[in-house]
């Protein structure tokens, strides 16, 4: 592999992590194939349960909150009775959790369950989140289709806001991969990670506005809501695809400039530690 060929200079500097990417850009994508690939090996249908999956989540949530519970979302813009696309809104909110789940979870055994890489061959570790990474956008970009099939069901059509989706999450993903580096780092040292990141993602899924509108959050409690990183990501979701609305500058300039400071400081953390990987593996 040509990312192996060398030796690496562990900085952990915001140029030093784009230089890491580029330079193993190739075995990232590599990587990442085959791990997208060997979830679904062995499987009558392969790759298609990447899509049948969201697909069945989006039909069970329709079936489950507009049949069974008859629940409104709420919201004043989908009309009088606050009945519209209650399952995609619900739906959109669980993208963004799983994008950011997806690679938490993973994150503290990213180091541990790969120890061949740590202790027998010249190997660039730092991009072992980006390869979490790669798996979650592959099948965000798939749930992303099917949320856009569901609102075009639900509405009767689809705003031209849906194609700015995937440069919305962005930042979010920036801010995933800081965390990863992060807790990947720290998982070699601390092992309970693996248990309590579980927990964690679960408390974040029901602590941001994933099946309810933040409006009905008590006042009092909603300013902490956007502490949640995920809060802000669900709502931009929710506003370009069933809304059809363009984001307000400032705040998403705000969060980009956040993300990448925990982009750099996870980097920074992981490029610190990782000299005593080795000892500890």
């Amino acid at each position: 592999m040509p990312a192996a060929a060398g030796v690496y200079k562990h900085s952990g500097s915001p140029s030093s992590l784009v230089a890491s990417f580029l330079r193993n850009r190739a075995l990232i994508a590599r990587m990442t194939r085959r791990d997208v690939v060997a979830r679904y090996r062995g499987s009558f249908i392969g790759l298609a349960w990447s899509f049948f999956n969201p697909v069945l989540l989006l039909i069970v949530y329709t079936f489950v909150f507009s049949v069974v519970f008859k629940a409104r979302w709420g919201d004043s813009r989908f009309g009088a009775d606050g009945d519209g696309s209650l399952a995609v809104m619900i739906f959109s909110g669980m993208i963004v959790h799983a994008l950011f789940s997806e690679c938490f979870v993973r994150s503290p055994d990213l180091i541990t369950g790969n120890a061949n890489f740590v202790k027998r061959v010249v190997f660039p570790l730092e991009v072992l989140p980006w390869i979490s990474m790669g798996s979650a956008v592959f099948h965000l970009f798939v749930s992303l289709l099917v949320l856009v099939g569901g609102q075009f069901i639900a509405s009767g059509g689809v705003h031209a806001t849906v194609l700015l989706a995937p440069f919305a999450l962005a930042p979010l993903m920036l801010f995933t991969m800081g965390v990863s580096w992060f807790v990947s780092a720290a998982g070699v040292y601390f092992r309970d990670l693996a248990q309590a990141s579980g927990i964690v993602s679960t408390m974040m899924l029901f602590l941001s506005p994933v099946f309810y509108p933040l409006s009905i959050v008590p006042e009092d409690y909603r300013a902490w809501f956007y502490v949640n990183p995920l809060t802000y990501m669900i709502e931009l979701l929710r506003e370009l695809v069933v809304f059809g609305q363009l984001p307000t500058l400032l705040p998403y300039l705000a969060y980009c400039a956040a993300s990448l400071v925990v982009a750099s400081l996870g980097y920074a953390w992981f490029q610190k530690t990782r000299r005593g990987f080795a000892d500890v593996l």
